[in-house]
């Protein structure tokens, strides 16, 4: 990451989608995770053997049935950016008893960085 004031900015920004996220999964509501989401993402991982994957909402919906995280933790591991695309990594540790590692395209559209795909790793129980 270079560290011009432009950069850091960015970084700030995109730090600022990922916390929505994790808040609105904290609050257990569809509804607040979509504000960091770009209207056309997609969502691509596996629950045991089975893939979840396809538009977003199917995430939001899988949300508002899972209900609160109120436990959750999460922990921004790395962003990189290059002009208007990112990527980020988030480690998520109790989102309802579950760790995730999720995986982030961001994009920046009208100004405002946003999801555009989320991949997720839901690592087995110890």
């Amino acid at each position: 990451m270079s560290t011009s004031a432009t950069t850091v900015s960015e970084y700030d920004a995109i730090a600022e989608t990922i916390q929505r996220y994790v808040e609105g999964a904290k609050f257990g509501r569809g509804a607040d995770i979509k504000a960091a989401f770009h209207p056309d993402a997609t969502i691509s991982g596996y629950v045991g053997a089975d893939l979840f994957g396809g538009p977003i909402q199917k995430f939001f919906d899988w949300n508002d049935q899972n209900g609160p995280a109120t436990e959750l933790q999460g922990r921004l591991a790395g962003i990189d950016i290059a002009g208007t695309i990112a990527t980020a990594r988030l480690e998520l540790d109790n989102w309802t008893g579950h760790r995730f590692t999720d995986m982030f395209t961001l994009l920046k559209a009208d100004g405002e960085w946003k999801i555009i795909s989320k991949v997720f790793h839901l690592h087995p129980e110890s």
